[in-house]
């Protein structure tokens, strides 16, 4: 067999030469393929009873892929968004085996024929006034982990970063001063500015004036001064959703996760009249389209354009309950 059909090859080929030299991925992007290579490698090596570094691009069929797949489905719980991008990581990779081992084509067309999953596009969620702000009132500010937690949640509201962005910004990113704003590295390594209110300045000036944690300069670190994980950043969220709850009830009502911070950065833009594609310049996001999602679940804009029409009016009519003895013998 030729070297270039050899997976570990093909695989580590994919990473450095494709993702990173040529495409120029974001670290965020490498994580997530990584990842989903990982688990696809745990789950071939207790179906083929195979070592990772014995497994052959044969090997990894159509079916061995499906099956993976429904395995993330059904034992790991994961949704067919998460589902889906699982696939995209797979045939980004064998899109270019195929270039590197055209002698198994027939293999990789059928893995790269395997279907997305369709899923209901639910309504997102986002935040209130009155729910933003007790949720930012939840943290003790009197110790550094509270302090911290204030200015993660603030800054994700008010600017409407990504997770990942958040979680790798750096302090020299921060410019504070005339024209207040933070520097961040989005998908596709697309870098924006986005300006600070006067409120979030002040709030970041007091907080790089604190000892840095560690050495790696970011502005939010964990307690050991590396990144904070997703599952960390989510652990936060949830803590200080709870403690709000008992002033907003609300929240309850709620599922929120850590994207909910930007949608209602978003949502607020939106409500005040921002156009879309300045929204979408906002958030970074490479097309307009994208930013549609907040027109649909903005029902605020949806009464207000209601107002301004002119429907047909209807009538009401008028309740005549049946005779006692006729409802009697209908319900029996």
């Amino acid at each position: 067999m030729q070297t270039s059909s050899k997976f570990p090859v093909l695989l580590q080929g994919f990473f450095t030469q494709r993702l990173m030299n040529q495409r120029q991925a974001s670290p965020h992007t490498i994580a997530s393929y990584r990842d989903t290579f990982r688990l696809l490698l745990r789950f071939a090596q207790a179906r083929l009873l195979k070592p990772p570094s014995r497994i052959e691009l044969a090997d990894i069929d159509a079916p061995l892929v499906a099956a993976f797949l429904d395995d993330m489905e059904k034992d790991r719980r994961i949704a067919a968004r998460s589902r889906n991008l699982r696939l995209t990581a797979i045939r980004s990779f064998f899109r270019y085996a195929a270039l590197e081992a055209p002698d198994h084509s027939a293999l990789i067309q059928r893995v790269l024929a395997i279907p997305s999953k369709r899923f209901t596009r639910s309504l997102i969620t986002f935040l209130s006034t009155e729910e933003v702000e007790a949720l930012l009132a939840s943290p003790d500010q009197k110790n550094w982990i509270g302090r911290r937690d204030h200015v993660i949640l603030l800054l994700m509201v008010q600017t409407g970063i990504r997770l990942s962005e958040m979680t790798t910004l750096q302090r020299t990113n921060v410019i504070l001063g005339s024209g207040a704003h933070i520097r961040v590295t989005g998908k596709g390594r697309k870098e924006r500015s986005i300006p600070l209110t006067k409120r979030t300045t002040a709030v970041l000036k007091a907080w790089i004036k604190e000892r840095e944690i560690g050495t790696t300069g970011l502005l939010c670190p964990n307690a050991r001064g590396g990144i904070l994980s997703a599952d960390g950043m989510q652990y936060i969220l949830n803590k200080h959703i709870t403690s709000a709850r008992h002033q907003c009830p609300s929240l309850s009502n709620k599922h929120i996760t850590i994207h909910s911070l930007r949608h209602t950065m978003a949502m607020e833009l939106l409500l005040s009249g921002i156009e879309p594609v300045m929204i979408a310049l906002w958030l970074g996001h490479e097309s307009v389209t994208t930013t549609q999602i907040y027109l649909h679940a903005n029902l605020a804009l949806k009464e207000s354009i209601l107002a301004k029409t002119s429907m047909p009016d209807g009538k009401p009519g008028r309740y005549r309950p049946d005779d006692q003895l006729m409802e009697f013998l209908k319900n029996l």
